[in-house]
């Protein structure tokens, strides 16, 4: 009996194993997939900054974008980009005003207009999204502002708190937003350029200061816990709240381009509550800050914050509402992307972001179904995926079975290699002798780089068009025929590099004949950083960039960390040589531009600015100044034109590539058109659950069949085991039955 019942058992194990279709794989809770959930993957590291007054970089678009809402959105479907409303009832129109304070016409001359006067007129009825900063007791006293340690002591997040509570947003909101750039507890990266353009925000800026300094008397200097800095207690001229529905700004001259930036989380409001709240003694050593929970009005909340490990957003169920867009350009309706015209967004409920360190798991999940796009913040995916595409008919035919959509459009970008400005060997110099041959040095460093190598070899993820300077294609004021003439030849009208000879020649005459130091010798050995921890698919690329300087003699020095780490040394200014790239926050040339302009250096301004190569040049900055006042008109062209030209002669940047981009992404995925200037996407994308798990299901159906053989064989070299076993423990017992017997 024991071995017919051992027999059954492993004959039920096989026909269980035979019959279980269950998926095991899956890195999401069971049934996930058959949920109005967005999957999708995260790279390298949590967001340095999700506070709007601090956020700037690509990685945390996701999540500003999504919990927050600037006065101004880009048009998800129009191209040529358009600016549209969001939470504004209109887009602006400002009057003008000379430095007397009289009015106008609105085609005054740029250098005639003392203040450009924003009335903003806001929608009613637009409430946060449930947070405890907003909670009142019967009494209307804000019942969690003034915590004990001891009822504070079990919270973690924003949803250990009972009793969530809301208000309406108010023009009051943006006007505490834009006060608080000038604050000195967090870098902001706008706060330069816009104290050159708000009027009294430079000076408020130092007033700030000061009243900081005064409330952290006492605090010790490494504690994490420092006073309300209470925005609302300090006027600025230059924003104020006309009523609880008009927001006015008033700019110093004339700034075409500032209706861009109010498209962007610096312009987010920020209700003075969520800052009162967060400051509370504690809170900061638990991450219980703006900068790990925002607060905002926007179509998500984030609800979930696992660092370096999961983020989830869930819709705000006090959204005020908007509709999907039903004008486009015209491929759109037959494209689909139409086909929601007027239905109430965001059309996804769950956003669901898992960190992927490493490409190659990224990418497989991602074809086994369990991503619906890779990562949504970059475009330059759509690269490696093409790359595969081409390279393999394995691959493409995989990618054709399973309806991988791949749309590519024009990205609005460039990447570049640095030259830190206020470093002595690479720099701008210290006398005119060495700036000439700093100048030569960065001439020489710049025609060694071979770009046109870089994007064929590292086609997968670098495809794209060597760049000639700072202004990339798509934008008003790029000329394709302004051929950098520093670095490359022209024959028969085409850009050719010029020969590594010509580089030995400069880079002699910079005072390193052969590489090394003509003085004492030594070899020129130059320090390269890079914004990423070097994984063995990036390992690649940097070496190829230490054999372009070795070309020339010239040894580079790797120095890789992620990118939290790199943007620390690059506020400080110690970066010497150094990778990186921008992507337009808006179609204009100005946003190029700014990144060279002198006043906006990232060190001098303590990590305020941009400039993130501290580039100085007094004839730049002053055609800097005159291009902010410009409308689209001939005299841009012509200073653009001659800005171009001043940092392809200084070598300013080698200027790198634009690249190709689009985005990658699933079958039941909809709504998708690649933008990279349209960062609150996500609101307008959907998925179909049903066909989603239908396909996970088919794609990762779990073979059983060589485990039941696999049982079947063991059960056929048991079997005959066993029965030996039993035979010989039969016999034994036989035996001593008979000796006992005998005695």
């Amino acid at each position: 009996m024991r071995q017919a019942g051992w027999l059954i058992s492993m004959g039920l194990t096989v026909a269980f194993l035979a019959a279980c279709d269950r998926i095991t794989n899956s890195p999401h809770a069971a049934g996930a997939e058959q949920t109005n959930t967005f999957f999708t993957a995260f790279e390298e590291r949590s967001p340095r900054y999700i506070d709007p007054t601090a956020s700037y970089a690509l990685d945390e678009t996701p999540f500003t974008y999504s919990v927050y809402e600037p006065l101004y959105r880009f048009h998800y479907l129009k191209r040529p980009y358009e600016i549209v409303p969001r939470i504004a009832e209109a887009v602006a129109v400002p009057h003008y005003l000379d430095k007397a304070g009289n009015k106008l016409p609105a085609d005054a001359r740029g250098e005639d207009i003392g203040e450009a006067v924003y009335d903003i007129k806001i929608k009613r009825g637009v409430r946060y999204a449930p947070h405890p900063a907003f909670t009142r007791d019967a009494n209307g006293k804000y019942r969690y502002h003034a915590l004990t340690a001891a009822e504070s002591a079990n919270k973690r997040t924003p949803f250990d708190f009972a009793d969530p509570g809301t208000r309406e947003l108010t023009a009051h909101d943006y006007v505490y937003a834009i006060r608080r750039l000038a604050t000195t507890r967090i870098k902001s990266a706008s706060f330069a350029l816009m104290a050159e353009h708000i009027v009294g925000l430079k000076e408020y800026g130092e007033r700030i200061a000061a009243v900081d300094k005064e409330l952290r008397k006492g605090v010790d200097p490494a504690s994490r816990d420092l006073p309300f800095l209470d925005f609302r207690q300090h006027e600025l001229a230059g924003a104020q709240a006309v009523d609880d529905y008009t927001l006015r700004i008033r700019l110093k001259g004339k700034y075409p381009q500032f209706k861009y930036w109010l498209s962007m989380p610096f312009f987010a409001p920020i209700p003075w509550e969520a800052d009162a709240f967060y400051a509370q003694p504690g809170f900061a050593g638990k991450n219980l800050s703006l900068n790990f929970w925002p607060v905002g009005t926007g179509p998500y909340m984030l609800v979930e914050y696992q660092e370096n490990r999961r983020h989830v957003l869930e819709r705000n169920p006090n959204f005020a509402g908007d509709t999907y867009p039903c004008e486009g350009e015209d491929a759109d309706k037959a494209a689909g992307l139409l086909a929601d015209c007027g239905k109430p967004i965001p059309l996804i409920d769950r956003i669901v972001m898992a960190i992927e360190k490493e490409r190659i798991p990224q990418k497989a999940k991602f074809l086994q179904g369990y991503y619906d796009v890779p990562v949504t913040y970059r475009f330059d995916t759509l690269l490696e995926f093409d790359f595969d595409f081409k390279n393999s008919e394995e691959v493409a035919q995989m990618f054709r079975e399973r309806g991988v959509q791949m749309p590519r459009t024009l990205e609005i970008s460039n990447w570049y290699v640095g030259f830190n400005w206020l470093d002595p060997v690479v720099g701008k110099g210290d006398t005119p002798d060495q700036q000439i041959r700093n100048r030569k040095l960065r001439q020489a460093l710049s025609i060694a780089i071979d770009w046109e190598e870089f994007v064929r070899v590292f086609e997968s993820k670098a495809a794209g068009e060597p760049a000639m300077g700072p202004v990339p294609p798509g934008v008003y004021g790029f000329r394709k025929d302004a051929i950098n003439r520093v670095v490359y030849d022209v024959v028969d009208g085409k850009p050719r590099r010029k020969s590594i000879e010509v580089a030995k020649k400069l880079l002699a005459e910079a005072g390193y004949p052969d590489g090394r130091d003509a003085r004492t010798g030594a070899p020129l050995v130059l320090n390269y950083d890079y914004q990423r921890a070097l994984t063995p698919e990036l390992k690649a690329e940097v070496e190829w960039m230490v054999r372009q300087y070795a070309k020339i003699g010239v040894q580079l020095e790797i120095r890789a960390t992620d990118f939290n780490r790199f943007q620390e040394k690059a506020e400080k200014g110690s970066l010497q040589i150094f990778w990186w790239g921008w992507f337009a926050d808006y179609p204009d040339a100005e946003n190029f531009l700014f990144l060279l302009y002198g006043p906006n250096s990232k060190a001098l301004t303590g990590g305020n600015g941009e400039n993130s190569s501290n580039y100085q040049n007094a004839e730049f900055d002053k055609l800097f100044e005159e291009l902010k006042f410009l409308d689209d008109v001939p005299r841009k062209q012509q200073v653009i034109d001659r800005m171009v030209a001043i940092t392809q002669e200084d070598a300013a940047w080698a200027f790198g590539y634009n690249p190709y981009a689009g985005t990658v992404h699933q079958q039941w995925v909809g709504n998708v058109k690649p933008g990279p200037l349209v960062n609150d996407r996500l609101m307008y994308m959907k998925v179909d659950p049903v066909l989603r798990a239908a396909k996970i299901a088919q794609w990762n159906n779990p073979i059983w069949w060589p485990v039941a053989v696999i049982v079947l064989v063991l059960m056929a070299a048991v079997v005959p085991a066993f029965r030996t076993w039993k035979r010989r423990e039969r016999e034994n017992a036989a035996r001593g039955l008979a000796i006992g017997g005998a005695e």
